[in-house]
């Protein structure tokens, strides 16, 4: 019995391509690794400045009271606090996903 095109386009689409995460298959690996770990360092340093910033014009608005820099300060400070956290957990969040999504069959 002949399969309808629904059928094969089913099929293939269950197909497991093979395709696993392989270090070492292109060259330069190193190098980009070391590009994006300096790419963190700065967005690291950029985030405690930026922090700094927020604490300084949170105060600032705080004891001249400037409720709008206040609650500014208030947000960047925040945003600032955000941004640690995520380039700090970065890697163990692209690495929990990853393996979250090696188990999906």
């Amino acid at each position: 019995m002949p399969t309808s095109l629904v059928d094969r386009g089913v099929v293939y689409l269950a197909y497991n391509p093979g395709i696993t995460p392989q270090s070492g298959g292109l060259p330069g690996l190193s190098v980009l690794k070391s590009v994006v770990n300096s790419i963190n360092l700065f967005g690291i340093i950029a985030v405690v400045g930026a922090l700094a910033v927020s604490l300084g014009v949170w105060a600032w608005g705080h004891h001249s009271g400037g409720h709008q820099a206040e609650a500014n300060g208030k947000k960047g400070a925040t945003v600032s606090a955000g941004a640690a956290l995520g380039l700090g957990a970065a890697n163990g969040i692209v690495a929990f996903f990853s393996s979250l999504g090696s188990q999906i069959h």
